[in-house]
């Protein structure tokens, strides 16, 4: 067999150990080729496509990114997308293919699969937000990197009695917020499941003072709901979308610490960790979830179940339904949110 393998959305630590797992497991386990697709969907819209061996993968493992590229392409949005990617297949005699990706990569491997491409999914995300799956390879390596800057960030904010506000991502789960921000003792958490009034923050960073704390720690999500004074939503992202109609994000973090600073008094700064997250070696947790992932991948191709996502629950790796994990997002839940305020200032 001719399996083909491509990452779209994000880069993710962790996407290198699942290709290597994928091409050892396939060769060595099944006797099968490996072809890799460049730049994810867009690779094969445009014929991108080249054939891995173990010595193709060799020392990647630790490595960050992905070898074979990636891009936020949407096949549907180009076209006659489906039917090009079918004939690119078709063309270069893949009769299975595994999808490395979260929701949006995801859901286009739905529709492909619907429309008989066989294929099977494996989920990955640094936001931890894809259905079905307890956890997604990436998460642990982006929640150690954020957890190391707010500590980092605690010192300075300690040495100069200021508010120190740290964004990190997060567009529509606040997952990363929410264990980072426990994690590193902050004193308030915002997510993008719990709207917030900004008066509620400034509130929380004078009580601190009064009890003597002359600084403070707010970690917020890029895509947090903040109401201004008047209740009104606060509007801090960008008009442009990408290929899947999501809007860019960033700026709360700026926009909190200004107006924190203008309303209490006290000194404030701000640091966005933004792709920093997403960059770097991933930890021994993700490069060992991606290596179950490949693995269990190419054992569902060989047993034909397509249409299924590889998914950890617990400690045992299952297989789901790829629609398990599309159209709606894992998010943090109220007794997660409640277990955060508990810390609040």
């Amino acid at each position: 067999m001719r399996l083909g393998v491509l990452t779209g959305g994000g880069d993710c630590p962790g996407l290198n150990a699942v290709i290597r797992a994928i091409v050892h497991r396939a060769i060595k386990g099944q006797g099968w080729s490996v072809w890799g697709v460049r730049h994810g969907w867009r690779g094969l819209l445009q014929g991108e496509v080249e054939q891995l061996d173990l010595k193709a993968v060799a020392g990647i493992l630790p490595r960050g990114g992905t070898i074979l590229g990636t891009s936020r392409t949407n096949p549907y949005r180009e076209p006659g997308g489906e039917a090009r990617i079918k004939a690119e297949l078709k063309s270069r005699g893949i009769e299975a293919l595994i999808v490395i990706g979260g929701e949006d990569t995801l859901s286009v491997a739905s529709k492909l699969n619907a429309s008989g491409v066989a294929l099977v999914g494996i989920p990955k995300t640094i936001d931890n937000d894809v259905n079905g799956t307890d956890y997604t390879f990436g998460f642990d390596t982006a929640l150690s990197i954020a957890t190391e800057a707010i500590d980092r960030l605690h010192t300075t904010a300690e040495s100069h009695d200021r508010v120190m506000v740290v964004e990190v991502m997060g567009r529509h789960a606040g997952w990363i917020a929410l264990e980072s921000g426990i994690a590193g003792g902050a004193d308030a958490i915002l997510l993008p499941e719990f709207p917030v009034e900004i008066q509620e923050i400034y509130d929380a960073v004078r009580r601190r003072h009064d009890r003597g704390k002359n600084f403070s720690m707010v970690v917020v999500a890029e895509g947090a709901q903040l109401g201004d004074e008047t209740g009104k939503p606060l509007q801090v992202q960008s008009e442009r979308r990408d290929a899947f109609g999501h809007v860019r994000l960033g700026g709360i973090g700026v926009t909190l610490a200004d107006r924190i600073e203008n309303h209490t008094g006290f000194e404030a700064r701000y640091s966005v960790l933004g792709h920093i997250q997403r960059g770097g070696s991933p930890t021994a947790f993700d490069r060992f979830l991606g290596t179950r992932f490949g693995v269990a991948a190419v054992d569902l191709v060989q047993r034909g179940e397509f249409g299924s996502m590889v998914a950890i629950r617990g400690n045992r790796i299952v297989e789901v339904p790829i629609l398990e994990a599309v159209g709606t997002l894992k998010t943090v839940t109220p007794e997660l949110y409640e277990l955060a305020k508990v810390f609040f200032s």
